[in-house]
């Protein structure tokens, strides 16, 4: 089954807005076996949104429409969809009552402009909405279904949960074979150098495919591969998930989209451990990262963010002659950061980071995105220097992303060195 995906505003455009629907939908498709043939944007203007239904409804067997729903006067889908199915609007009960329900539960007047959502296309099958006003239709045009969304992305995602994917896997039916695919997450790496511990390829897949997906948060590695049943592609997929752990599993730390603050975290759960952060360069993104999780409070001591260097002294403990001979960025200050943070808290691990985020402040012997990581356990304490790039807010990423990593290493017992 072949599918489109259009997406409605001219926020979407002109940047204003990200698209983050149509890799939400993409990937939902994808994983529900629907093969994605077209994805495209178009803008609040009748002639353009009628141009992309026409061409994605003559390549598609479903066209996944989102945006242009809501009460306001931008909102033009709605008068699209009427012309563009010959239809016209009715007063669905059912609609107006869920409405009224909700306005209700939130102690909110009802007006004009809300009521009018409960008028819908005659001959569109109704998709009601849990999470705002906006109701979505399903419309078909020739062999074509077309399904209309807000553009709210939690409206969109329980539609996509509770309408679509059901109607889309009850159409689909059961066609020939099925495609597998699989994600494995890696850190620490970078693409050049991961391509070249695989080796050949050819041998490796198989006729699988493999994609290389990098981020300032590591190299995602997407198997997919395709096969007469969905047992045997399940099977072949993990022979080849089992090949590349075998070169470089250590490099490895999740599969899907989880990330890696939630692996540390289970790993720490399970072993019993505490962790405590003291921060500078990054300004507590690595505990904004940890405590992301549920749970959190089981493993996670305390976050300190000791910008200055009088609050590395006060209240961290770090020496000040250090400071001023090494300077706040050095391996010294991050190991005294470390150690520091532990001490105060009395976590089993402490974890610091210091470092010149840009793009300003750097200097010949400390350019911009020197950073050093401290790390202090019952093992000892040492500190680790990265160079990143020249980016400040990419750069905490790949900071915050590089002492998770260091946890995790120490946790498996796999050296901090690559």
């Amino acid at each position: 089954m072949k599918s489109a995906i259009l997406s409605i505003g001219d926020e979407l455009l002109i940047g204003q807005t990200v698209n983050t629907n149509a890799s939400y939908i993409g990937q939902i498709l994808t994983e529900n076996q629907t093969q994605i043939t077209r994805a495209c944007v178009s803008g609040d203007e009748k002639s353009s949104i009628f141009s992309e239904l026409t061409y994605c409804g003559s390549m598609a067997d479903v066209v996944i429409v989102t945006g242009g729903l809501g009460p306001t006067h931008d909102d033009i889908t709605r008068t699209c969809i009427l012309e563009y199915f010959s239809t016209k609007l009715v007063k669905d009960d059912q609609v107006y009552q869920d409405i009224v329900e909700r306005f209700a539960r939130l102690k909110r007047t009802l007006n004009a402009l809300n009521e009018d959502q409960a008028m819908v296309p005659e001959s569109a099958r109704i998709m009601r909405n849990s999470m705002g006003t906006a109701p979505g239709y399903i419309l078909t045009k020739d062999k074509t279904t077309f399904f209309f969304m807000p553009g709210v992305p939690s409206e969109m995602k329980a539609m996509m949960k509770n309408y679509v994917i059901p109607e889309v896997l009850r159409m689909r039916g059961d066609e020939g074979g099925y495609t597998s695919i699989t994600t494995l997450l890696t850190t620490g790496i970078p693409e050049s150098a991961l391509f070249q511990k695989l080796g050949n390829l050819d041998e490796l897949l198989h006729g699988a495919k493999l994609a290389f997906l990098p981020s300032q948060f590591g190299v995602k590695l997407r198997i997919s591969l395709h096969s007469d049943t969905k047992t045997n592609a399940q099977n072949e997929i993990l022979e080849i998930e089992q090949k590349i752990r075998s070169m470089v599993g250590r490099y490895i730390y999740g599969k899907g989209e989880e990330s890696l603050a939630e692996v540390v975290g289970r790993m720490l759960k399970e072993r019993g451990q505490t962790l405590a952060v003291a921060e500078s360069c990054t300004g507590g993104g690595i505990a904004n990262q940890l405590t992301n999780i549920a749970g959190a409070s089981g493993y996670f001591e305390m976050g300190v963010v000791s910008y200055s260097n009088a609050a590395k002294v006060e209240i961290l403990n770090v020496d000040e002659d250090i400071i001023m001979l090494k300077g706040a960025v050095s391996e010294a200050v991050a190991m005294d950061m470390a150690q520091g943070v532990k001490a105060i808290s009395g976590a089993d691990i402490g974890l610091s980071a210091t470092g010149i985020m840009g793009p300003t402040g750097g200097s010949s012997d400390k350019p911009v995105g020197t950073v050093y990581i401290g790390f202090a356990s019952h093992d000892g304490t040492i500190a680790k220097h990265f160079l990143m790039g020249d980016n400040r807010l990419l750069n905490k990423d790949k900071v915050v992303q590089a002492a998770l990593e260091m946890v995790r290493r120490h946790l498996l017992g796999i050296s901090f060195e690559n």
